[in-house]
This record gives structure tokens, C-alpha cells and sequence, in this order.
């Protein structure tokens, strides 16, 4: 994991991606929440190593990733060679075979503690599927895949404009709400890589997310988490119009779980002081205070809607 800036990147990735593409790039990630809350503090960073930046809208994705990732190899972006994935595919590669697009900036060496890339993802084609889908772009006569998860359309939903940059980050509430959704339940499926020399779930790391944005949204002055369930309801009735009280139900049983474990818990205090947190001395019981106020505020508000 990497300490990087906030404003710097976002700076860089702004600088670098074609003009007319700006306004289909939302941020997502540790990077964005990290802009929303202290993104004009150059005395903070935070830890991690990926720039996560969604394509939208849709039928727009694959023109604009390809102008994107064409512009950014020919200034020198270097890519990401990790993973059973990472060499160009062909016309004969099947599409959930195909490489994503992580690439490096110019004049950084992936081994330098500040390295950073920036990875290309697309909103879903439609909020019906499930689990992970692949588009296609061709690059060159390179074959890549721009990779679809059901529950993104909710962490960009009416995102935030960087006026001065042109391009948006997701409002963190919404990122809360798209983890959330997107593990009802603590699954026992590990990260692909090491966490700061521990093998972490994902479920424990993308809801320790929740409590460090929680956790900050606190710092930055939100007395109680109650608007936040106003929002959500405002973004699940406009994604899913046909079936967000079915997942109304599941917004807080992840996060309930997770609370309900020390186990899981220590997970996800881990990644949020050596992620997201680096730059706060944070203990494991606020996190958990955080997690009761965040279900009593919000999620039990959101679930009275069903009543």
C-alpha cells in the first residue's frame, strides 16, 4: 500500500485524460472519500494503490475507454504486469479472460512507495445482472475488458464535479451504501493480495471502508448519520425502481455481522489504519461506535420505509 495525496493524483489524472472523456469519469474508492474529506490538506494522504475511476454512462463506456487508455499509453503509461491477467488479449480471448486496464504514470517505478494506478471500470449495462461483467474495447489490437459490478451504479450516483479538474468523485454516503449492498454477508473469500503482511476477506475490507468513511464523515463536522438514509433511499429507488425494497433488507445485515465479530472486526480495523486512516490515530472501538451509529442513524431509518 502506497501513501499518496489526494489532490496531487486526482490532479494527474485529470491532466492526463483526454478533455472530452472528463465528464464520464467518476472516482471512486479510497482515493475519492479521501478528496471529499481532507482532499485540500496537502499534510494528510492516504494509503492505497489503486485509482479507481468508473465510466459512465453506459453506451458511452467503450468509445471513451478507449480514447482513454490510447491517450494515456502513448504519454508513457506503463502497464500494471500482475496477475494471472495482464497481457493484452486477442479477438479470441474470452471477454472474462481479458486484462483490465492498470496502468502506471510516467516516471514511477511500481516498487517506489508512493506508486500508484489507475484502473478503468464501467457502470453496469443494466442493474439486473449480477456479479461481475465484461466489456470489451479494443485498443491497437489489443483486446482489454472494462469490468461491470451490479452495485457501482450506486456509488455514482449524482456524483461530485472537481470544477477546477472536470471530472467527478462519488459522494461518499453513496460508496457506504454501494459496499453495503454489495456483502449482505461477511463471505470467507480472501483479497488477492496481502493487506500489510495479513490475508484479509474482502467482505471485512470493503466494510471497514464503511466505518472509516463514517468515521471521517464524523470528523468533518456530520453530527448523526440520519441524511444519509434519505440519499440512500433517493439513489435505490432511482437504480433499482423495481426492486429496491427487496434490497432495502440487506443494506445492514453485512454490516451487522461485522460488528457481531472480533475476528472480523480487527480485519477491518487493519485495513481502515493502514488504508483509508493512515493519517488518523484511530481505535478499534471508535470504529465500532461508528458501525452502531451508522445502523441506528441510517440503516434502521432506511429499513422503517418497508413498515
Amino acid at each position: 500500500m502506497n501513501q499518496i495525496n489526494p489532490q496531487n493524483v486526482l490532479g494527474q489524472v485529470a491532466e492526463a485524460v483526454p478533455k472530452d472523456c472528463k465528464e464520464n469519469i467518476v472516482v471512486i474508492g479510497s482515493l475519492a472519500a479521501a478528496y471529499a474529506y481532507f482532499g485540500n490538506d496537502k499534510n494528510l494522504a492516504v494509503r492505497t494503490k489503486d485509482v479507481d475511476c468508473l465510466l459512465k454512462p453506459y453506451p458511452d463506456a467503450a468509445e471513451k475507454g478507449e480514447a482513454i487508455t490510447r491517450q494515456l499509453r502513448n504519454a508513457g503509461w506503463k502497464p500494471r504486469r500482475m496477475g494471472s491477467h495482464h497481457i493484452p488479449g486477442t479477438s479470441e480471448t474470452p471477454d472474462d479472460e481479458l486484462p483490465a486496464i492498470r496502468l502506471y504514470p510516467p516516471g514511477i517505478d511500481p516498487e517506489e512507495e508512493n506508486a500508484w494506478f489507475l484502473e478503468l471500470l464501467v457502470e453496469p449495462e443494466s442493474t439486473k445482472e449480477k456479479g461481475k461483467k465484461w466489456s470489451r474495447i479494443i485498443v491497437d489490437d489489443d483486446h482489454f475488458g472494462l469490468p461491470a459490478f451490479r452495485f457501482r451504479s450506486v456509488a455514482a450516483y449524482v456524483p461530485e464535479k472537481i470544477d477546477h479538474l472536470g471530472i467527478y468523485y462519488a459522494r461518499p454516503e453513496m460508496m457506504v451504501l454501494a459496499n453495503l449492498l454489495e456483502h449482505p454477508e461477511i463471505k470467507p473469500d480472501i483479497i488477492s493480495t496481502q493487506f500489510e503482511n495479513r490475508d484479509i476477506k474482502r467482505s471485512n475490507k470493503d466494510l471497514g471502508r464503511v466505518l472509516a468513511i463514517g468515521y471521517l464523515a464524523q470528523k468533518s463536522g456530520l453530527k448523526d448519520f440520519r441524511s444519509w438514509s434519505k440519499d440512500w433511499e433517493f439513489a435505490l429507488q432511482s437504480c433499482f425502481p423495481y426492486e429496491w425494497e427487496s434490497l432495502v433488507k440487506n443494506v445492514g445485515l453485512g454490516l451487522r455481522a461485522l460488528l457481531h465479530s472480533d475476528v472480523d472486526m480487527n480485519e477491518a480495523h487493519h485495513t481502515c489504519v493502514y488504508g483509508l486512516l493512515s493519517s488518523f490515530g484511530v481505535e478499534e472501538s471508535e470504529l465500532k461506535e461508528v458501525g452502531e451509529r451508522i445502523l441506528g442513524d441510517a440503516v434502521e431509518r432506511l429499513e422503517e420505509l418497508l413498515h
